[in-house]
């Protein structure tokens, strides 16, 4: 019995060990072709480290910054959107993404209103779950205040309690909706990146037969909105084709082929 246990534990003192210095040599070596300037070789590790242990913002902000350095801005933006959408308090990525977004070639117009783009502004600064935990704490607070206000024989106490009440209230909607978008934001899946250089959007689900099918031209990095899809059948080949919106004023038919999906 004892000769079996020593087994048990020499085993596990030989493979635990080497599993982890393998996940652990495995960051390291992405790291290192990074450092290294081999940013093919960083993109590939990084990848292999996602579908091996699973993904995380700083991961996606890793994976970012190699497709960059390998000029493919469209992959950089897909993969700072996605560190975003697991951590919006990322400044990094944030601020990457902004770079990288001023130098892509299209520059589309105005997209969404301004009172629900300031919204979205400030709500995807944080996750939905601190927002839920800023609007608990106000909630708290506000019974707090409602007792103040109930109880309290001391009339600037009360006035505080009525006054502060009002103010906690409000401070727990805003923390309500500012959590609801930020949920919503990091788990919608209806925006994607163009990742080819360039491609022709159509007005109608196929390629477009001649001029008057052609909608417009996007390149590589720009984002759309999703709003429908569909899939045509070309001899044998299935294609997806996108309802994208692009800003404001712009909406056409775009290749499935030639986006990711956010």
């Amino acid at each position: 019995m004892n000769f079996k246990i020593l087994y048990i534990i020499a085993l596990w003192a030989v493979f635990c060990p080497s599993l982890v210095l393998k996940a652990e040599s495995l960051t390291e070596r992405a790291d290192s072709a990074y450092a290294g300037d081999d940013f093919a070789e960083a993109t590939r590790l990084y990848l292999q480290i996602a579908e091996e242990e699973g993904t995380s913002s700083n991961l996606y902000y890793n994976l970012a910054n190699s497709y960059y350095r390998q000029g493919k801005p469209g992959m950089a933006i897909l993969y700072y959107e996605r560190a975003l959408r697991l951590d919006p308090s990322n400044d990094d990525a944030r601020a990457n993404l902004e770079f990288v977004n001023s130098r892509i070639t299209d520059e589309p117009g105005d997209r969404g209103m301004f009172i629900s783009n300031t919204v979205n502004g400030i709500a995807c600064r944080m996750s939905g779950n601190i927002w839920s935990g800023i609007a608990l704490g106000c909630f708290i607070l506000l019974l707090g205040a409602i007792a103040l206000y109930i109880f309290s024989s001391v009339v600037p106490l009360r006035k505080l309690g009525f006054f502060g009440g009002f103010i906690l209230l409000a401070m727990c909607i805003v923390a309500n909706v500012f959590a609801s978008v930020s949920t919503r934001y990091s788990t919608s899946h209806d925006h994607a990146v163009v990742i080819e250089p360039s491609t022709l959007l159509s007005t109608s689900p196929r390629v477009p037969k001649d001029r008057s099918e052609e909608a417009m031209l996007l390149h590589e990095g720009t984002c759309v909105e999703i709003l429908d899809s569909v899939a045509t059948r070309v001899d044998s080949t299935v294609v997806k084709w996108y309802d994208v919106k692009v800003d404001n004023d712009h909406r056409a038919w775009i290749n499935g082929n030639a986006i990711a999906i956010i």
